[in-house]
Parts: structure tokens; C-alpha cells; sequence
């Protein structure tokens, strides 16, 4: 028995739902005109059954006052030129008489005292005070936007059966601004189907202020799957480059840091993305640390996926570029993850963001280099050059922490033939880190002869013929600060016309040659043999020094006499 009585129920449930079609295709295929006349007939009827209620007073005042404003609005759009050519108008009359449906309805509820409860009936006429507010804000949007002339144009049509036919993407982009969830929903959802078909011809109108509005706005929407494919969208958005200043003028960057915070891992990860891309600019880095988004940043580094992961940390690196971040960055625990992704970042992408990332702090303070020191960085830093190709940003934070660290355990960690690695394998910019850092730590007797000995000298000799400014400054420096070492200056002698050569072109008084300083700093050193100045004389040193002197380039005049005594010298000895 009770088998047939639930039979029952679901046969009466599935005719209900067969009517609800049939009823639903009849409405659909009426014309615009025919829903037009329907609602303005439906008007009058509505307003004078409102009016006759006695109870809730306050409430179907507004009411009235909203249905009052219905007709100018249906008047303005129904005289616009593709008012009958556009799908988006039906619907949007059907709506119309739906609510105005409702308002009969609930008006008879009220009248004969055929309602649940009176704070049931009060939430029930909040909701079609709502639902009337929504109707008239999108007629609006229908006529001011003018989503009504571009949607009736057919821009895409989806060529896979899978994805539903589209007629037009125009009309998609409209319903994101109009209509009810539901409807913003299946939306999104052709436009990520047609997205995955062909982004270019989506992106392109999507790109507009309006659209960026309306998702944002869907970004804080009670459906979680219209937040899901919102922050899809968003992110392709903000990946493109195009829109960033309406992004952020919508106010896109709360509800990202909210769904970072509370999203399904799907959404972190988008949203993630799109806070990465937005983080490149030291106003929205401020931003988003002020609506308290270094938290769920730092959380997402240490739980996401590994999309998720390097777009958390490249997000932490932008913000780490920000000087006055940096103190709360710490605050908030970024060196532990920094040093802990270091060293067990899913992606390379992720490690080489928190490299950056901890370059920035060593720069920032001592406190936040001691900070690093006791939290283990250092040894972490050391064993990430061991790769193929160490990069700049290692290298340049273990410059910063030289001074930090005694010069003992900077030779127990093997420092220097880390650095002397760097200087063979090393990307340019982390060569010219290296030969800094060796300057650096090169500041007594005992550590230039550890450099010395270290096999670093014909390295850092090589980078005087590097192709990059820096990387030459940066090897005449160290040779400016190494060459009063005995043993070093005997090593740069030997292979004394490379050098020489070389420091002598570097006087080059041009001024993008920003190494010239220390090219007669380290001639200077080198000359204290008659031979090694008359190879500099016969380089052409003294022509290159004479612009020097007249420029006060430190050391100049000095070296420029030395060679002209030792010039007359040797002509008085022919």
C-alpha cells in the first residue's frame, strides 16, 4: 500500500511538472507585443487590489509606489528600435507578470487574513519588494546599456554538441546583468563553455565596464556555483591585462580575499590567480594587505594544490616588493613559508617566487635579516644554488646576510665554492650578484685569501668581458677590493693582459659605463710593476684617464701621474 501511495505522489508530482512545461512553451511563444499588453492590463487590476489592503501598510506603500513606476519604464523600453527582435525582452516581461502575479496574490493573503504567521508575510513581501526592484533595475539596464541593439546581433554560435547553441554572445553578456540567479548562472556558464572553445572571441566583448560590474558583483553571490564560475571568469580577466583599473574601481579585491579565505579549493586557486596578477602594482599591494589578504595568502601557500601554491607565493613576492608590507609580511609568518616552499615547493615556479620573496626582506631591515638567519634561511638559500642554473634572487639575498653571519660558518656552509659555481653556471644577473657578494665578504686579510683560494678569481676575470654592464661593474669591483691581497694580485698578474686589457677599456668615460670607478681602483692596484704599467700605456690608458681626471673620477689624476712618470721614465732610458 504504502509502495502504490508513493507511486502516486510521484505520478502527481511528475504531471504538475509536465503542466509547469507545457505552460512554460505556451508563455514562451508569445510574441513581446502580446506580453506587453498583458502586463500593462494587468496594472491597473494590481494596484487597485494593493490599495484595498488594510494591513502591513508601511510595506505595500512601497509596494504601490514601485508598481506605480512599472508603466514609464516598460514605455521606454518598448520604444526602443529592436523592442520586439529581442529575446531579452520577452523574458523580461514574463518577469514582470510573474511579480505582478505574486502582488495579487499576496494582496488576497493580506486582505482575508490567509497567511502563515505575520513575520512569514513580512519576509514574504520584503522578497516581492525585492523581486519589483529587480524588475525595474533591469529594464533600465535593458534601455541605458544598450545590451538591447548588441544582443540581437549573432557573434557566436557554439560549433561542439556538447556546449548549447548560443545564438549570441552579446545576449550572454547582457543576462549577466539582468535577471535572477538562475539565469546569471546559465550565463556564466555558456560563456565559460564558449570561453574553453575560442577565449580570444570571448575575452574581447567581454572586456567592457559593465560586464566587469556584473561579475564582480557575482562574486559575493549566495550561490556558491555562480562564485565558482564567476572567479573563473574573473581570473581569465585579470590574467589578460586589459582591465585591471575596473577590476579594482569595482572592487574586486575583498571578495577575492574572501574566497581565498572560504572557497571550495577550486575557486582558492582562481582567485589566487587573479590576486597574483592584480599584486603587480604597489597600490593594489597595499590594497589587498589592508582587506587582510597576506593571511589566507600565507595559508594557501602552505595547503594549495600546486596552481594554487605558485600563485599564492607570486602574490607574496609582489607584495614583499613593497617596502612598508614587509615588517606585517613577517608579522604574519611569510619567512617560515618562504624558507619552508624554499625548500619543498611543489613547482620550480613557487621556490623562485620565494627566493624573491626573501631577497626583498634581507633588504629591508636587520631585524627581518636576523629574523631570516635564526629561522634556518641561510642553509636553505646555499643548497638552492646547487641547482643547474642558479638564479639572482638566492644569490642576491645571501649578499644581503653576509654581514649577518660570522665569516666561520659562512666557510663551514661552503660559501664560496657555492659562489664560485654561481660565477660558471649562474644566470648574468646571478654572476653579478655573486661577485658582489664575494666583495662583500671580502672585508679582512683572512677572507680575501679564502677567496683566493677558493679558485673564485679566474671566474670573476672572465665577467670582465660579460655582455652585461652589471656583471662587468660588479667583477671590477671585487677585483678593486680583492687585488690588495698579495696572493690574488700575483693570480691577477699572471694572466695579467686579459686583465689589464680589460680594466683599460673599462675607463670608458661614457656615461652608461658605470664601472670606470672601479676599472682605476683596480689599476691602481696593479700598478705597482713598471710592466704592468707599460702594458696599461700601451692599451691606451692614459688617453682614457686624462677624461677621467678632467671628470674627478676618484683615482684618476693618481693613476694618470703614475704612468706618465713611468712613460718619461722609459724614454729617458732609450
Amino acid at each position: 500500500m504504502g509502495t502504490m501511495a508513493e507511486l502516486g505522489t510521484m505520478g502527481k508530482f511528475g504531471a504538475m511538472a509536465e503542466e509547469q512545461q507545457v505552460n512554460q512553451m505556451i508563455m514562451d511563444k508569445q510574441s513581446v507585443e502580446e506580453w506587453l499588453s498583458r502586463v500593462n492590463s494587468l496594472i491597473p487590476s494590481v494596484l487597485s487590489k494593493a490599495k484595498t489592503v488594510k494591513k502591513f501598510t508601511g510595506r505595500w506603500k512601497t509596494i504601490i509606489s514601485k508598481i506605480e513606476q512599472i508603466p514609464a519604464c516598460l514605455s521606454d523600453l518598448s520604444s526602443h528600435p529592436c523592442f520586439s527582435k529581442n529575446k531579452l525582452c520577452n523574458e523580461q516581461l514574463q518577469s514582470v507578470a510573474k511579480t505582478l502575479s505574486e502582488v495579487i496574490e499576496l494582496a488576497e493573503q493580506c486582505s482575508t487574513d490567509k497567511y502563515e504567521g505575520k513575520l512569514r508575510m513580512q519576509s514574504d513581501l520584503d522578497s516581492l519588494s525585492g523581486k519589483l526592484d529587480l524588475n525595474l533595475r533591469d529594464c533600465g539596464v535593458l534601455i541605458k546599456t544598450g545590451v538591447l541593439g548588441e544582443a540581437t546581433l549573432p557573434l557566436y554560435i557554439s560549433s561542439s554538441s556538447e556546449t548549447p547553441k548560443i545564438s549570441s554572445l552579446k545576449e550572454l553578456l547582457a543576462r549577466l546583468q539582468i535577471g535572477h540567479l538562475e539565469s546569471k548562472h546559465n550565463a556564466l556558464e555558456s560563456l565559460l563553455g564558449a570561453m574553453q572553445e575560442d577565449e580570444k572571441m570571448v575575452l574581447m566583448p567581454l572586456i567592457g565596464r559593465a560586464n566587469v560590474a556584473a561579475l564582480v558583483q557575482l562574486l559575493t553571490a549566495t550561490s556558491t556555483r555562480i562564485r565558482e564560475k564567476a572567479v573563473n571568469l574573473i581570473s581569465v580577466l585579470a590574467e589578460s591585462g586589459h582591465c585591471d583599473e575596473w577590476l579594482i574601481s569595482e572592487g574586486v579585491l575583498p571578495p577575492l580575499v574572501r574566497l581565498i579565505e572560504s572557497g571550495s579549493l577550486e575557486t582558492k586557486e582562481k582567485a589566487a590567480i587573479a590576486i597574483q596578477r592584480l599584486s603587480m602594482t604597489e597600490e593594489n599591494a597595499r590594497e589587498i594587505a589592508g582587506h587582510g589578504g597576506i593571511t589566507p595568502l600565507i595559508d594557501l601557500c602552505k595547503t594549495g594544490d600546486s596552481v594554487s601554491q605558485a600563485a599564492s607565493a607570486a602574490a607574496l613576492k609582489n607584495m614583499s616588493a613593497v617596502s612598508e608590507l614587509r615588517q606585517l609580511l613577517a608579522e604574519e609568518g611569510i619567512i617560515r613559508v618562504s624558507i619552508d616552499l624554499l625548500n619543498h615547493g611543489i613547482l620550480l615556479g613557487s621556490r623562485e617566487h620565494m627566493a624573491e620573496c626573501l631577497q626583498n626582506l634581507t633588504a629591508a631591515s636587520d631585524a627581518l635579516r636576523e629574523a631570516i638567519v635564526s629561522e634556518g634561511g641561510v642553509p636553505s638559500l646555499l643548497a638552492y644554488l646547487d641547482g643547474p642554473l642558479p638564479q639572482q634572487p638566492a644569490v642576491t639575498a645571501l649578499r644581503n646576510l653576509i654581514p649577518s653571519v660570522n665569516p666561520e660558518i659562512w666557510v663551514a656552509l661552503n660559501l664560496l665554492p657555492r659562489l664560485r659555481h654561481v660565477l660558471k653556471s649562474g644566470s648574468l644577473g646571478a654572476q653579478q650578484a655573486a661577485a658582489s657578494a664575494i666583495c662583500r665578504f671580502a672585508c679582512s686579510p683572512e677572507t680575501k685569501r679564502l677567496v683566493g683560494e677558493s679558485g673564485c678569481i679566474p671566474e670573476i676575470v672572465k665577467l670582465l668581458e660579460s655582455k652585461s654592464n652589471g656583471c662587468r661593474e660588479a667583477a671590477a669591483q671585487a677585483i678593486a677590493g680583492l687585488v690588495a691581497e698579495g696572493r690574488i694580485r700575483r693570480e691577477l698578474k699572471k694572466d695579467g693582459k686579459s686583465v689589464l686589457t680589460n680594466l683599460v677599456m673599462l675607463l670608458d668615460s661614457n656615461p652608461g659605463n658605470t664601472a670606470k670607478k672601479y676599472a682605476v681602483a683596480g689599476l691602481l692596484g696593479m700598478s705597482g710593476s713598471e710592466k704592468s704599467k707599460k702594458m696599461m700605456v700601451s692599451y691606451g690608458a692614459i688617453g682614457y684617464l686624462k677624461k677621467l681626471s678632467e671628470m674627478e673620477v676618484m683615482g684618476a689624476d693618481k693613476l694618470l701621474e703614475k704612468l706618465e712618470r713611468g712613460k718619461l721614465r722609459s724614454f729617458f732610458h732609450r
